[in-house]
């Protein structure tokens, strides 16, 4: 794939490659070089000295002229600007900034779009010169808006302004607190703290230049420039600053050089969490918790001793936590054990490393992890593999690396990767992704290091070859009359993790049978008083949609644990086809198994699963290639014998009890082409009939509209229902597209996903949220669980994580003018010359292959 950031004619650089960037192309922040005489200024207007906070580019500074101290332009170089002369450089009150640690005289000064701790950060270095009537003591004007009977009157037409310099960029001097009030007095009409296009405002707010001394003043005007305002005075005040200079470069920043920065050096930051004595307090919230134990609370593995004392000298060391600390048993995903836990939930520990204290002691430190975000303040096993590849794209490498060292662990002690890391999932997993971000890594490994790196990964292929066996291939999670494996996870009870009201609708009439209320029918059918066949049924399927990840569908509706789904079939294809490769390229064709347990039998017949029917141990011998291919080609030959539909095009869902495909038409049939399971005959039949139905303006629908079914107030909207899009889809479908040769079909699709956020973050104050209604291009979603990712007040500061990876990893699917494009909000529909429906229609497309054909 090809980095959005290199020219056209630069090699495609595969995803995950650390180090690779898009490149800033920030239509308002040209550099700091006057365009005709060719002199290069560090940013310093006549009037003020600002210092770093309004900076040049680091490469562009220039060397101070001879008698100029701290890097400032010599009176002669203020001379003409705007009439200011010499020796006209300060202003009374105003306080510039210095780097962190950086004596005030020579500071270097920050590039225009550094982020926030070095443009804000810093110590204040305070310079007093003249003032102009206008300027009050603090630096702001002294002007109000216009008012007629205590209401503010919007100006009907543009007043003067500073004219733009061709030497110096424009720049604002501002009162931070003041002016924070002002825009949000004025422009949040709705009062939620952000300001977007749904606000009645006018939309525009002057601000004194900065080359003024604030006496002039210049207009800021649009959503976009506003927002951008916000954000910036919001993180000013977090940096303590009372006065900032003002880049207007930083309000009118390209919105995908600005999103994909905050990405990358914001979002991630806020998002990391870590299990240790630093980072307990703020990974055990959970704002899902509803019982009456709220008090941290880490549940630490059977086997790891040095682990839980580490924990309790933490819990004596800081009474304040209020820490518990429990030692779960050797089965700790015991249905029934897991279910006594829901009135006592707490985390689960994580892997840690040891290290040695100042005082030569040996401690543990946690290893740090993203979240997802939100009300999902825990580690997720699908959510954590899209993640990874966001953070490779970032060049944080170690980052992802602690992601599949906490797979590593999750399979050692708990016996699977777990949907999270939290006591209420320890029944159930999530769709497994172990081993293509393992290899996704080790590629992108630096080869000095070479037999510590296959070490590595040796440890990684190990624990997914013992989640296959253990987890995905025994049953209940096996069907063996298929092959083939389903989301069917154990568990007992009513899921506590849920919204409260979530199963109302459900278990009512089950209460009034009772003659009960709700709450005493779900504690007494927890607790086995009661007993509801149908409702244990229900559960079951209940279960397997959230271990699906797709919670909640139609397309799981009270089946989903009889399916034998694409999506999952396709992973497992996935694992068996690297597990393989890893084996023949990396271990010399063999690899020995550290941990003792039953390998699953193969082939795969009734008979060898019977009960009582003897099992191969892992240790008994050493695994090879062969082996895993085999298991691989006849993983294939049973997907295509029971989940393709050639008539369809399509691949279908097979359900193990009513014995036929069920026909719900699933974006995730891509996934096919993303595992490489389908051959180039199912690949072209898909992409040229099937691919229509969910292509949509936004990117990918989850499934189609005619699958779904009609919407009433008692059949309401699911979340991966139509007419919504997640991140997920998207980047399976981009990088299947690709790898079977389909890339401008994975430009268009990649380019209407970006475009989607990108008007999304420019129209409603940054946001980055958890989905999208890609039909109706909004964030604005009607659906059980609303959307996760809004909630901010002035700036969004961690965003959505697997949908900030996807926006990451889309970029590099562009070209470099489909990026311009895509920041300059053009839809498209106008950038590939689209006419309405005509790139979705099949018969369309067919005519265009043929005439092609006979072209050639």
């Amino acid at each position: 794939m090809g980095s959005a950031g290199q020219p056209q004619s630069a090699p495609r650089t595969p995803i995950g490659t650390p180090g690779v960037q898009s490149p800033s192309i920030s239509y308002a922040s040209s550099p700091r070089r006057n365009p005709h005489t060719g002199t290069i200024y560090n940013g310093i207007s006549a009037g003020v000295i600002p210092l770093e906070n309004i900076g040049t580019a680091a490469s562009a500074a220039p060397v101070p002229p001879t008698g100029s101290p701290r890097g400032l332009p010599s009176p002669q170089s203020l001379q003409g600007q705007h009439g200011v002369t010499p020796g006209a450089v300060g202003l009374a009150g105003v306080a510039s900034r210095v780097m962190p640690g950086s004596p005030a005289l020579g500071a270097r000064v920050p590039e225009v779009n550094a982020e926030a701790e070095e443009y804000y950060g810093g110590k204040e270095v305070w310079s007093r010169s003249r003032t102009y009537s206008n300027a009050g003591v603090l630096g702001h004007s002294k002007r109000r808006p216009q008012q007629m009977d205590e209401e503010t009157v919007s100006r009907n037409r543009r007043l003067s302004h500073d004219e733009q310099s061709v030497r110096a960029p424009r720049r604002f001097l501002i009162d931070v607190e003041e002016t924070l009030r002002l825009v949000l007095e004025q422009e949040d009409t709705n009062g939620d703290f952000q300001i977007g296009v749904v606000d009645a405002g006018p939309k525009l707010m002057s601000l004194g230049t900065a080359s003024s001394n604030a006496y002039k003043s210049h207009d800021i005007r649009g959503t976009y420039m506003l927002s951008n305002l916000l954000q910036e005075l919001a993180l000013a005040r977090d940096y303590g600053r009372k006065r900032i200079v003002l880049d207007e470069a930083r309000l009118l920043e390209n919105p995908v050089d600005r999103l994909s920065r905050m990405i990358k050096n914001s979002f991630w930051n806020s998002l990391t969490r870590k299990i240790d004595g630093d980072g307990l307090e703020l990974i055990c919230a959970d704002p899902k918790n509803k019982s009456r134990h709220v008090k941290p609370l880490i549940y630490v593995p059977h086997g790891e001793p040095e682990m839980a004392e580490y924990y309790r000298e933490v819990a004596r060391k800081k009474p304040q936590l209020g820490l518990q600390v429990e030692v779960l048993p050797p089965n700790p995903d015991d249905p029934d054990f897991v279910k006594s836990l829901n009135e006592v939930p707490g985390i689960l520990a994580l892997a840690m490393k040891k290290k040695q204290t100042a005082d030569g002691k040996t401690t543990f430190e946690g290893l740090p992890f993203v979240v997802p975000g939100a009300r999902f303040n825990e580690f997720y096993y699908w959510d954590s593999y899209f993640t990874g590849l966001g953070l490779l794209v970032d060049g944080k490498r170690e980052m992802a690396m602690n992601h599949v060292e906490h797979f590593i662990f999750e399979i050692k002690h708990y016996n699977k990767v777990l949907n999270g890391n939290r006591s209420y999932y320890l029944a159930r997993s999530q769709p497994p992704f172990v081993t293509d971000l393992a290899l996704q890594i080790y590629n992108q490994m630096p080869r000095e290091m070479q037999k510590q790196h296959v070490e590595w990964l040796k440890r990684a292929i190990r624990a997914a070859i013992k989640e296959y066996h253990t987890y995905w291939m025994r049953e209940p999670s096996l069907d063996p009359e298929t092959g083939l494996s389903r989301y069917r996870p154990g568990g007992k009870g009513i899921p506590p993790e849920t919204e409260a009201s979530h199963f109302t609708h459900i278990l009512q009439p089950y209460a009034e049978k009772h003659g009960i209320s709700i709450n005493e029918f779900i504690d007494q059918y927890n607790d086995g008083e009661l007993e509801e066949p149908q409702l244990d049924e229900y559960f079951m399927h209940d279960r397997g949609v959230r271990e699906s990840g797709h919670d909640t569908t139609y397309r799981y509706e009270k089946r989903c644990a009889n399916l034998a789904t694409i999506d999952l079939n396709a992973l497992l294809f996935k694992y068996e086809h690297d597990i393989a490769s890893a084996i023949k390229d990396v271990f010399g064709d063999e690899l020995d198994l550290d941990d003792e347990f039953d390998l699953s039998p193969f082939p795969i017949t009734r008979e060898a699963f019977a009960a009582g029917s003897p099992r191969e141990k892992s240790t008994s011998r050493k695994q090879i290639s062969a082996e895993w291919f085999a298991r691989a080609v006849s993983r294939k030959d049973k997907i295509d014998q029971y989940l393709w539909n050639e008539g369809q095009a399509l691949y279908f869902d097979y359900d193990t009890k009513k014995k036929k495909q069920a026909r719900y038409e699933t974006v995730t049939s891509l996934w096919a082409l993303w595992a490489g399971c389908a051959s180039e005959h199912q690949a072209e039949r898909m992409v040229h009939e099937s691919l229509h139905k969910f292509e949509v303006e936004g990117g990918l629908v989850s499934g189609t509209e005619v699958s779904r079914g009609r919407i009433s107030i008692d059949r309401p909207n699911r979340q991966w229902d139509y007419p919504y899009g997640w991140a997920p889809h998207q980047i399976m479908a981009w990088v299947g597209l690709e790898r079977y040769g389909f890339e401008d079909v994975c430009q268009r699709l990649a380019y209407r996903w970006i475009y989607m956020m990108t008007t999304a973050f420019v129209d409603y104050n940054g946001v980055v949220p958890e989905k999208f209604d890609v039909v109706a291009l909004s964030h604005l979603v009607d659906a059980e669980y609303g959307n996760q990712g809004l909630d901010f007040k002035m700036l969004n500061r961690e965003g959505f994580a697997w949908t900030n990876a996807s926006f990451q990893l889309g970029l590099h699917f562009l070209s470099t003018g489909m990026r311009r494009a895509v920041a300059a909000c053009t839809p498209p529909e106008v950038y590939f010359r689209l006419g309405p429906g005509k790139e979705l229609d099949p018969e369309v497309e067919k005519l265009k292959r043929e005439m092609n054909q006979h072209r050639i």
